[in-house]
């Protein structure tokens, strides 16, 4: 592990660690795609709808487990790049354990608070019974969803990405092939799309634990070594939070766009939730490859070799903005025709096609910030990774779709993101220099 990460070269390394990730991502993006697909090919708008009002439940219990998965790896990298192994084994019990107690505390939450939740993320009365399915099977499986966001992400500090990858895409495939089952032939409708992804995830996070038992030199899960000092537990929260909260912005950003285009009929509410999945072609890849590095950028800033941490960085940044840029570009010649593929509806593929395309201009603006973003992270500085983690989604995006809403209309709503994505990128550049340039 230390050959690898001190003095192989930086795009073997890069590659070798977020490869694996990237190639897990696709198989997640590959599950999004054809779980929208699976979801239109009812002809149901309402059930699409539910769906897509559904979905940012998943963001927020990813957002939760990344308080403990991401915050524990970030720690973890910085320590075994001091080698201080025995507290990073102890750092990782305590991540996985305290991860079980809150996910199932969240449950409980979710399900006595379901009516004023729902009618949060922007649920109507025709969308209600599709979205409240989906959401009861998300909160009763939410144990598996959030747990499996620590073990996935602390055995990378390990360099055993790839146990990792196998793990999600053991879970997805399985996911994949049941989610048509339980809609087609059991006709189950957003119940069945729920437990399909609650088992998915029951595999996956299975699998986790046993590579983590199995395979891991140094992190451990025993209940032996859970407890760890203040300042160990301060380390994983101060950047674990900001962490979450990236994924709880999203989901809020995604609630509060819902929101704006309920007046717009569940026609512009199905045409964006179809858009967000496509767009996460794009997406999902960027973030494979930004946290991917994220172990190679601690190990390297906890080991104090300033010039090889700079080099990472350097190659980092040119890989998401040209992938970003590249990617784009296509998806936007061809943003009816991808349309077309999800829902035959003249209406939705005129709608979505512009949504997709304003989305996609701004993307390698996303990659530049995803790389600032898991940099603060890395490097264990709190207050950038905040201030990140708020303004892409939630500040910035809140004061842009409000503005733009009020004085373009529709128009405004849909423009509002790729706003506060170059906004938020200029402050990612700004905090850089000052953070760590």
């Amino acid at each position: 592990m230390d050959e690898l990460f001190a003095h192989a070269l930086i795009p073997k390394v890069y590659m070798k660690i977020a490869l694996p990730v990237v190639l897990g991502m696709v198989t997640s993006m590959i599950y999004n795609l054809a779980d929208t697909f699976f979801v239109a090919q009812t002809g149901n708008a309402d059930l699409v709808a539910g769906i897509a009002l559904g979905t940012p439940l998943f963001s927020f219990m990813l957002a939760i487990g990344d308080i403990f998965g991401l915050g524990g790896s970030a720690a973890i990298s910085r320590l075994l790049g001091k080698k201080k192994h025995d507290e990073s084994a102890r750092l990782s019990s305590f991540c996985f354990y305290s991860s079980i107690v809150f996910s199932l505390f969240l449950t409980v939450l979710m399900l006595v608070f379901e009516r004023p939740i729902l009618g949060v993320m922007g649920v109507t009365s025709q969308t209600y019974q599709y979205a409240a399915d989906f959401y009861r099977m998300l909160a009763m499986g939410a144990v598996f969803i959030i747990v499996s966001l620590v073990p996935g992400n602390i055995i990378r500090t390990e360099g055993l990405a790839t146990k990792s990858m196998i793990a999600t895409i053991s879970g997805t495939v399985l996911t994949i092939i049941l989610d048509p089952i339980f809609l087609f032939s059991f006709h189950w409708g957003a119940i069945g799309v729920g437990l399909a992804n609650v088992i998915g995830y029951m595999l996956n996070t299975s699998l986790l634990v046993y590579f983590m038992i199995k395979d891991s030199q140094v992190l451990s899960l025993s209940l032996k070594k859970v407890h760890v000092s203040k300042t160990a537990m301060r380390d994983v929260l101060s950047i674990g939070i900001p962490a979450s909260l990236t994924n709880f912005m999203q989901s809020f950003g995604v609630m509060m766009l819902n929101n704006y285009l309920a007046p717009y009929g569940a026609t512009a509410i199905a045409s964006m939730g179809i858009v967000l999945k496509i767009y996460m072609v794009v997406m999902l890849i960027m973030v494979g490859f930004a946290f991917g590095a994220q172990p190679l950028i601690g190990y390297n800033y906890g080991s104090g070799d300033k010039q090889r941490f700079k080099d990472i960085v350097r190659f980092d940044f040119m890989v998401e903005v040209v992938y970003a840029l590249i990617c784009a570009v296509i998806l936007m010649i061809f943003a009816p025709q991808i349309m077309a593929l999800f829902m035959r509806n003249a209406a939705v593929i005129s709608m979505g096609t512009i949504m997709l395309r304003w989305l996609l201009i701004t993307a390698p603006f996303i990659g530049a910030i995803l790389v600032f973003t898991t940099i603060f992270q890395s490097a264990g500085k709190a207050l950038g990774a905040l201030v990140m983690a708020i303004s892409r989604q939630r500040v910035i995006f809140a004061i842009a779709i409000i503005i733009l809403s009020a004085v373009f209309g529709f128009q405004g709503v849909i423009v509002a993101q790729p706003v506060a994505d170059v906004l938020t990128f200029l402050i990612g550049f700004w905090l850089y220099k000052q953070l760590l340039a």
